[in-house]
């Protein structure tokens, strides 16, 4: 029987090389690259083309909803399965509607994880109901306007910066991001509400949100 193979994306270095160990004690799995950010997880796709990607969400460089987004529209074959924590319910629907088919928490037991892959890779799809209920609950709280679902709350607060008038270097500082993750944000972001420039991003705002001040 093939190994399903795996790269492993985790900027927890510790973290990224113990679920390697763990993987490939099984024998049923090869993990063929750990990646440290977003940005190596799309290189090691396109050099190693694995069966799936364990992907971490808060990355830096690129983060794991933004990799996952380019993952798939290039190379949507390639699986991906997020890991998240509860207060990241946003970032993981944003992940869910760019191709992921499924998620997992941190938290998980190893079999659940190594059971969960095998779902994946058989065709199924992984939404712990914990999670379900989370994201559930979110959208029925109406907290955030239905043209802004699809949007993660880092992006949402980086719009509002835009609005605001702040430039990236303003909004790295405010975020505690470098300007290369802010670029990156903005990108998604754009790419997202479908605009190219931040005049368009701020009509934007302005159009769907004239009930919601900053």
């Amino acid at each position: 029987m093939n190994k399903i193979s795996i790269i492993i994306a985790e900027d927890q270095v510790l973290l990224g090389k113990s679920l390697k160990i763990l993987l490939e004690s099984e024998g049923e799995f090869t993990v063929d690259a750990i990646a440290k950010n977003g940005e190596e997880a799309i290189k090691a796709c396109y050099e190693h083309k694995p069966d799936l990607v364990l992907m971490d969400i808060n990355m830096p460089v690129i983060d794991g909803v933004a990799a996952t987004t380019i993952i798939k529209k290039e190379l949507p074959e390639v699986k991906v399965l997020m890991l998240t924590t509860f207060e990241e319910v946003n970032y993981v629907r944003a992940a869910l509607q760019a191709g992921a088919e499924g998620y997992l928490l941190k938290a998980m037991e190893p079999e659940v994880l190594m059971d969960g892959i095998k779902i994946i890779c058989n065709g199924g799809t992984l939404i712990p109901q914990p999670l379900a209920k989370s994201l559930v609950a979110q959208m029925d709280s109406g907290t955030l306007q239905e043209e802004e679902n699809e949007l993660s709350e880092r992006e949402i607060s980086i719009l509002k910066s835009i609005v605001a008038g702040l430039s990236n270097q303003d909004i790295a500082d405010k975020l505690f991001l470098s300007q290369g993750t802010v670029k990156n944000y903005i990108s998604n972001l754009y790419s997202k509400i479908g605009v190219k420039n931040r005049t368009a991003a701020i009509r934007y705002w302005k159009e769907h949100n004239k009930k919601n001040p900053l």
